[in-house]
């Protein structure tokens, strides 16, 4: 019963890879991407795009030069990534401690083990698990599942999580049916089914490629 379960599992997460084909995100470098990543909390890749291009125009985005920056220049200029007035404090907090402690290199944290990286990592502002994970995916290369709001929505409602299950508990869930080299990949496609179809409040389940096999399918 369990072989089949996992089976139907796997299944699904196929037909949503295969409905949905994404192209990779390409990631800066380590810095760049963890500040694209901390202003894109909360808000959508729009909108974070417009703020990171526009901090760009104003600042080289390196920790030596942020560190030096004050909230009050950083804040018009990421204004429309929303919750600025916490965003810029803290990618300037960051950008301080990384140039002390890293001398600027954000890599030397990247190099390390998985957890060993993803627990320092998380002792920056701004940085919690799942820009943690972002950061390990997509510059350091680890076969790792960030997991947002889309993620967790869909790995829930297909039965693959517990409906109470926190950030951890979901990635390892997902990653224990996908192979390591198509997690990076899949993750995004789960991301596209999230905003395109499996949606929050109210789910498209008419149009749904995998209704008949969905636990939470309402057709």
């Amino acid at each position: 019963m369990r072989r089949s379960n996992t089976a139907m599992k796997s299944r699904m997460l196929g037909i949503i890879g295969v409905k949905f084909p994404v192209t990779v995100w390409k990631a800066g470098n380590a810095f760049e991407t963890l500040v694209e990543t901390i202003l894109s909390q909360n808000t959508n890749d729009r909108n974070s795009g417009a703020a990171m291009s526009r901090l760009r125009e104003g600042y080289k985005v390196t920790p030596r030069t942020l560190s030096a920056a004050r909230p009050s220049d950083l804040i018009p200029l990421i204004r429309q990534a929303g919750l600025y007035r916490s965003k810029a404090p803290r990618i300037i907090e960051a950008s301080r401690i990384i140039e002390d402690r890293y001398g600027g290199r954000l890599e030397k944290v990247l190099d390390q083990p998985y957890q060993t990286a993803k627990e320092e990592l998380m002792t920056l502002p701004g940085v919690g698990p799942k820009t943690a994970d972002i950061l390990l995916a997509f510059v350091a290369k680890n076969p790792v599942i960030p997991v947002d709001t889309h993620i967790a929505r869909v790995t829930k409602r297909l039965g693959i999580a517990r409906s109470r299950a926190d950030y951890e508990e979901v990635r390892t869930s997902l990653e224990a049916l996908i192979p390591p080299r198509k997690r990076v990949r899949l993750h995004l496609s789960i991301i596209r089914f999230g905003r395109e179809v499996c949606r929050a409040p109210r789910a498209r389940c008419a149009i749904c490629p995998i209704n008949k096999l969905c636990p939470s399918s309402t057709v």
